[in-house]
């Protein structure tokens, strides 16, 4: 959630770089609440000392013996106006925060203009990209010749956009798995975090994914509002919702694997074919919670985190950065991974690396004691991929096929697959 102090005093200014994401607010319309929740904020604050005043005296009066029948009765008027005033202030303030629920953050200068995928500007790539001399198949038909990856029957258990994974296929996906988190918690520094795979409405609305996006999430029939996790980034960093962390505990950084679950809502026609899209896939998420200062270097940091898994797994990739048009709801700047697919002669989204500001931490109270200042200050928070699971595999099936569709297992994986150094089908 934006400041409210910043839409109070600086309107035109936030409205203006709203616009760089092809957003257009109200602002006579926030301008009108905003007088009018300051005149009920006037007007309430009036009731109350006049409530106080007449308290001190009708105290005064019984003691003294004096006869207080008046100064109850207009004690009473005084209390009924303030409830009424106390209402009417409430429902606009909550008016006014359900409107605030629906603002994405504010891009970072740095962040480019444009209005679709195809305006990212390419960072830096890495890896060369292979070349065949057969004819190259995609991640569905080398998984079907393997033996490893059947969406037929796994859309007789549930529907379209899963698949069942079996033998050395779903051994090497695990594989991955262990891998991303070992290299993570080894070499980057991170605590591995358990979380539970399903949320309550409140912690999707911390993170941003509600009210905006709730087409996007499958919803429980429970008698409250929870739902199946769309990334581990929703129960983690809610891990310090309301909590304030001491300067010398920061900065925070998880890691932790979840099945995500998705709607893909508006996506229809999009990806339809194999494990690009689906609606349950494996990732491996990193959370970091920082001082304000410390941010835009931790999202570098988390990027080429992120980086290493591709690079261990010597899979060519390239960094791009989102334009306004692309970015995420909650982000400020976000750094996108994408791998090479060699069936599609193009790059795939396999990670994408954020920096929220204070936008998640304020929805979520997350703060921390500024020893210098003794004050208590909102943190930022960051997140990213690293990896997303089921691409990964995609990306070294295809990546690592011969002409006889057998995979050859990547070098820093075979000791997580018994030695094991290529998959033909059993």
């Amino acid at each position: 959630m934006l400041d409210p102090k910043l839409l109070r005093t600086k309107l035109d200014e936030v409205a203006l770089q709203l616009s760089r994401r092809e957003l257009n607010i109200d602002k006579d319309w926030f301008a009108s609440q905003e007088k009018q929740r300051r005149h009920l904020q006037a007007a309430t604050e009036n009731l109350q000392s006049q409530r106080n005043r007449n308290s001190k005296l009708i105290a005064q009066a019984k003691s003294s013996g004096q006869d207080t029948t008046v100064m109850l009765e207009e004690m009473g008027k005084i209390a009924n106006e303030l409830k009424a005033c106390e209402t009417k202030l409430d429902d606009l303030k909550s008016e006014i925060h359900t409107w605030m629920l629906e603002l994405p953050n504010i891009p970072h200068h740095s962040v480019p203009e444009g209005t679709t995928d195809k305006d990212n500007i390419e960072v830096r790539k890495w890896g060369d990209c292979p070349g065949f001399d057969f004819e190259v198949l995609d991640h569905v038909d080398i998984g079907e010749r393997l033996g490893g990856l059947d969406f037929k029957r796994a859309a007789k258990v549930v529907g379209s956009r899963f698949v069942t994974m079996h033998g050395q296929v779903a051994r090497l996906h695990r594989a991955l798995i262990q891998f991303m988190l070992d290299v993570h918690i080894s070499e980057h520094g991170y605590k591995e975090v358990y979380v539970p795979y399903i949320a309550n409405e409140q912690s999707l609305t911390c993170t941003g994914q509600l009210p905006k996006f709730e087409e996007d999430v499958f919803r429980l029939h429970t008698s409250d509002l929870r739902y199946l996790i769309p990334t581990a980034e929703v129960p983690v960093t809610n891990l310090w919702r309301d909590y304030i962390a001491k300067e010398e505990d920061l900065p925070v950084k998880y890691v932790c694997h979840t099945p995500c679950f998705r709607s893909e809502a508006g996506s229809y026609g999009k990806d339809t074919r194999g494990m690009i899209r689906q609606h349950q896939f494996e990732k491996v998420e990193l959370v970091q919670l920082v001082k304000p200062e410390s941010s835009w270097r931790a999202l570098d940091e988390l990027t080429q985190h992120a980086e290493v898994i591709l690079q261990k797994l010597q899979l060519p990739y390239r960094v791009v950065t989102l334009c306004t048009g692309d970015l995420g709801f909650a982000s400020a700047k976000t750094y996108d991974i994408e791998v090479w697919l060699p069936s599609r002669k193009g790059y795939c989204e396999i990670s994408s690396c954020s920096n929220f500001l204070d936008f998640q931490a304020r929805r979520l109270k997350a703060r921390w004691k500024n020893t210098a200042t003794r004050k208590t200050e909102l943190l930022h928070t960051l997140n990213g991929s690293a990896l997303a699971v089921g691409r990964t595999l995609v990306a070294i099936m295809e990546n690592n096929q011969d002409q006889y569709a057998r995979v050859r297992i990547p070098e820093a994986l075979q000791p997580y697959m018994n030695g094991l150094e290529v998959i033909s089908r059993e």
